[in-house]
């Protein structure tokens, strides 16, 4: 990540699930506004907004082919975010490997009947 202010931007951006819906459709390919707010019962502003934060955050870019706008998602920031997220992964995952061993030892130590 850049900076603190972008993870930030990408978390907040992933936050809304009508923006996680809008990058889940940009994973089978690029798309256009149109395309892309059919499935929403909002308005077209209201999807532009949401494009603008996912922009912002980096997680699509728009071009430019004739009138059309196609959005097509960015899979840097994602990768990055997931990046971020398994440091902590790991330390859940150490914490939980501890506590099997735990668990394991009080087993063995428990008196057979």
């Amino acid at each position: 990540m850049d900076s603190p202010d972008q993870l930030d931007a990408v978390f907040a951006a992933l936050a809304d699930p009508t923006r996680r819906a809008i990058l889940a459709r940009l994973r089978e390919g690029d798309a256009t506004v149109k395309e892309l707010a059919e499935p929403f019962a909002i308005s077209a502003p209201a999807v532009t907004k949401h494009l603008k934060v996912l922009r912002r955050a980096g997680l699509i870019t728009q071009g430019r082919e004739a009138q059309w706008r196609p959005c097509r998602i960015e899979a840097g920031p994602l990768k990055e975010a997931a990046a971020w997220i398994d440091q902590y992964r790991q330390l859940w995952s150490d914490r939980f490997g501890r506590l099997d061993g735990l668990l394991q030892e009080l087993q063995q130590e428990k008196p057979s009947t």
